[in-house]
């Protein structure tokens, strides 16, 4: 997920965005819980997708205030 992208994004799709990665994150934990994930490294680049979006969530908060 590249920031310039993101930063390029409406607020309500950055929201859209947010709620999908945080159900992929829940997903992917359930699988690593019962010993289904294979590719463990999602998880770490899931949660590094989540603090973008919800950095520039931030930024965009700040920016219109």
């Amino acid at each position: 997920m590249n920031v310039n992208d993101l930063r390029l994004k409406k607020l309500h799709e950055l929201n859209e965005e947010l709620l999908l990665l945080l159900k992929v994150q829940f997903s992917l934990r359930m699988q690593h819980a019962t010993q289904q994930l294979v590719n463990t490294k999602q998880i770490k680049k899931n949660r590094k997708d989540i603090a973008r979006v919800k950095t520039v969530i931030s930024q965009k908060n700040n920016y219109e205030q």
